[in-house]
């Protein structure tokens, strides 16, 4: 039974509140470590040793930041088993596929460093014929609180932290409270200046004071609609940046004319893989009429490929992250059926220990069904069938999300028009194929502030321009 601390000043930091909160194993629902909920304090002690940090980390020349970050990619590449294997523990991802997301997030880590080495931190703009020189200086912010979901901890973690330090920021990292073992761990194998980057364990006891404190100069936030609302609030009331990525119910448009078997396997997995846990898993299924019935067939026997699993190694579904989210999907399955659904297969809770939820295919959804309206966050495939891609459009705009959206077709006017879907990226056959120049911005209730590429940067530092005029 692990009892975490927090890390502030390169060191354990035991909390000022003595109450903690159990983390539990969502296969077994033991409880395997407890952490503090956190306290005002403990996150003020946090800001503090990264305010201090930050001059140091920011004078160094960039040659010599990126040097130390690179070992951080060496060190997580190395001990990837131990953190898939903690990720499996806290949430219940399966450790294949929590390695090969800590993988991928090792390479993107990698890659923010290199377009490091690229960006324009210092842009000399003066224009022919004016008088004097304009140089734009792009300098850190300062210290950036960072919250960061419980579904992908890792990745999330190395998506997000290294164009900030990269920058010359200083961190305060909170993790959920639902995932807080692979963050500690991944905290432990930062070998950077005391102060860099610090974590606070906790619920909302430790997220509203990182949210509302006077020296966290941005607000990087990844989860809930709700809390999200509340970090951006905070933020806005003290003038401060915030970037926000929310929930989704990210609609799918298979047109008439794609291939039927392979288009469905897509499908499966963008909507089963992680048991729906990711914030762009494929949640509203929109399918032309001619290939409808084909479409239904072939989707409900590539549910089939992903069994409940119990094997930790294994490549089915793990569980889901809590007894509330199983609660949630299945709840969203029982008003759809109330409302006139037909399941095609799963839908039922299974029996045991654990909070596991099978793959299910709901077709007959009408839109006031909360599955069409709200996020799921579940292994769950809601089909409806549409008579013309206009209409598809129509129907995959008709919520106040807007963070993803898949469009399968092979007809070029078609291709052009999924640009018409309400969405921060649109991917057109092949679900979360984006190249490395990506910059999205989610639309609606999913979000504000851009991200990816060089927005990744120029989010994490304030433009200076520096006029300068020849004496006379």
């Amino acid at each position: 039974m692990r009892h975490l601390q927090h890390l502030i000043d390169g060191r354990a930091f035991a909390s000022t509140d003595p109450e903690t909160r159990p983390v539990v194993d969502p296969a077994t629902e033991e409880v395997v470590a407890h952490i503090p909920v956190g306290s005002a304090e403990d996150v003020d002690a946090a800001v503090r040793s990264a305010v201090r940090a930050q001059p140091g980390w920011a004078a160094l020349d960039l040659a010599e930041r990126l040097l130390l970050l690179a070992r951080v990619a060496d060190a997580v590449e190395k001990e990837a088993a131990d953190l898939a294997r903690l990720e499996n523990l806290e949430m219940g991802k399966p450790v294949p596929l929590a390695e090969q997301f800590i993988a991928g997030g090792v390479a993107g880590w990698r890659q923010s460093l290199e377009r490091a080495r690229r960006y324009s931190f210092v842009t000399d703009v003066t224009v022919p014929g004016e008088p004097g020189r304009t140089i734009v200086d792009r300098r850190p912010l300062g210290v950036v609180g960072l919250i960061i979901p419980w579904n992908f901890t890792v990745t999330s973690i190395l998506s997000s932290l290294a164009p900030l330090l990269a920058s010359g920021n200083t961190v305060v990292l909170k993790p959920s409270e639902k995932s807080p073992l692979s963050a500690a761990r991944f905290a432990e194998l930062l070998d950077l200046p005391p102060g860099v980057v610090n974590l606070v364990h906790g619920d909302a006891r430790a997220g509203r004071p990182l949210a509302s404190h006077d020296d966290v100069a941005l607000l990087h936030f990844t989860g809930s609609v709700e809390a999200g609302r509340s970090v951006g609030v905070a933020a806005a009331a003290r003038l401060k940046r915030s970037v926000l990525e929310l929930g989704g119910n990210d609609p799918v448009i298979v047109d008439a004319d794609v291939d039927v078997a392979a288009t469905a396997a897509a499908v499966a997995f963008s909507s089963f893989v992680n048991s729906g846990q990711i914030c762009t898993s494929s949640e509203r299924v929109y399918v032309h009429r001619a290939v409808a019935d084909e479409f239904v067939a072939a989707l409900v026997a590539a549910a089939g490929d992903y069994p409940l699993n119990a094997d930790r190694n294994g490549s089915g579904l793990g569980p889901l992250v809590d007894g509330a989210q199983r609660d949630l999907v299945h709840a969203h399955v029982r008003d759809a059926v109330a409302l006139g659904a037909t399941v095609r297969c799963g839908g039922e809770l299974p029996e045991g220990p654990g909070f596991g939820y099978p793959a299910t295919v709901l077709t007959g959804l009408t839109p006031e069904m909360r599955v069409m309206r709200e996020e799921t966050f579940g292994p769950l495939a809601p089909v409806v069938v549409v008579d013309s891609f206009d209409e598809a459009v129509e129907l995959a705009n008709g919520t106040g999300f807007g963070l993803a959206a898949t469009v399968y077709t092979r007809d070029p006017g078609h291709q052009r028009r999924a640009a018409d879907v309400r969405a921060g990226i649109v991917w057109i056959n092949a679900w979360q194929q984006t190249g490395a120049e990506a910059t999205y911005e989610p639309w609606g209730l999913s979000g504000v502030g851009a991200d990816g590429a060089d927005a990744a940067f120029d989010a994490a530092t304030r433009p200076v321009t520096v006029h300068l005029t020849d004496a006379g």
